[in-house]
């Protein structure tokens, strides 16, 4: 896929954002302003123009900022990790229902201070400015103006979500691996998809080989370079590429580089693993659902 100038732009300011985010992380020492989530709003938002993520500039800064704000409070309390990523979900889909968004990366930014046990109030600072860093950079781009408001969340597609995330839960703490049940990239694509009327194999696959590469960069090149400005650098063109050859655009590709970076050591290792394990179950979810769906339509066709 050629691009235009004004694309080229947009990506390099795009990534110039978020490495300013890791730079100032790295100023600071202070791994909790890394937000991985971050690079894939910004992919989202700056460089793709995703219509409804960025229909309603404000929730840009809402959504995910309040999702943050429960996962940071709900990290406080004195429950299993299982139960602690089950309830924020639950939370932030109650809270999306409110707002009335689908902004998918707020699962992102909800479930990360869970993910990374974030204590310091720096991480809501992190997320409250550079979500509203993101907010104004659309408000100046102006790609909004005309979109149609996104379509709010229906119950239907709420439980939906739900019970699959509440299997893929339970079986990962049967199966004593509890820190894989929250993989936020994986869930924002799963969030996404899940809402499309159609979702071919062909997309699930390339989606797949898409989250699994870019958790599989993130992991091996922090691996050698053990540097969370040389890793950003090197690893978020490495994604654009792998994106390019895939000839898809999916902004939660670039978040996990980042998430690399801020795992805990017993995360870290499987994260490429766990991201196929979770791209599988849950975007392979979406694929059987509407094959299954597809097929009692024309069989009640032919009744």
């Amino acid at each position: 896929m050629s691009l235009s100038k004004l694309e080229v732009q947009d990506y390099l300011i795009g990534f110039a954002f978020v490495l300013l985010m890791v730079t100032a992380a790295t100023l600071l020492g202070d791994y909790e302003i890394i937000l991985p989530e971050i690079g894939a709003l910004t992919a989202g938002t700056w460089i793709y123009h995703n219509s409804s993520w960025i229909a309603q500039p404000f929730k840009i800064f809402l959504a995910p900022s309040g999702t943050a704000v429960i996962g940071f409070l709900v990290n406080q309390l004195g429950i299993t990790y299982a139960e602690k990523v089950y309830l924020t979900l639950l939370l932030i889909l109650l809270l999306l229902s409110v707002l009335r968004s689908t902004l998918a990366p707020s699962f992102a930014t909800g479930l990360l201070p869970v993910i990374i046990n974030a204590t310091h109030w720096s991480f809501i600072v992190a997320i409250l400015v550079f979500t509203l860093s993101l907010t104004v950079g659309v408000l100046l781009q102006g790609h909004y103006r005309g979109k149609p408001a996104g379509q709010p969340l229906h119950v239907s597609h709420m439980l939906g979500f739900t019970l699959v995330a509440s299997v893929w839960v339970a079986a990962v703490w049967l199966a004593g691996f509890p820190q894989m049940a929250g993989i936020p990239p994986v869930l924002v694509v799963f969030f996404e998809v899940s809402q499309m009327p159609t979702y071919p194999g062909k997309l699930a696959i390339k989606q797949i080989i898409a989250l699994a590469g870019a958790a599989t960069l993130g992991v091996l090149i922090h691996l050698v370079l053990a540097s969370w400005l040389l890793t950003t650098l090197i690893a978020l063109p490495l994604v654009f590429v792998l994106l390019q050859l895939l000839r898809i655009k999916l902004p939660a590709a670039y978040a996990f580089p980042l998430l690399a970076l801020v795992l805990p050591a017993n995360m870290f290792h499987t994260l490429p693993i766990a991201a196929t394990l979770a791209a599988c179950f849950f975007l392979g979810s979406v694929f059987a659902f509407r094959k299954v769906t597809a097929l009692r339509g024309l069989a009640s066709e032919n009744n």
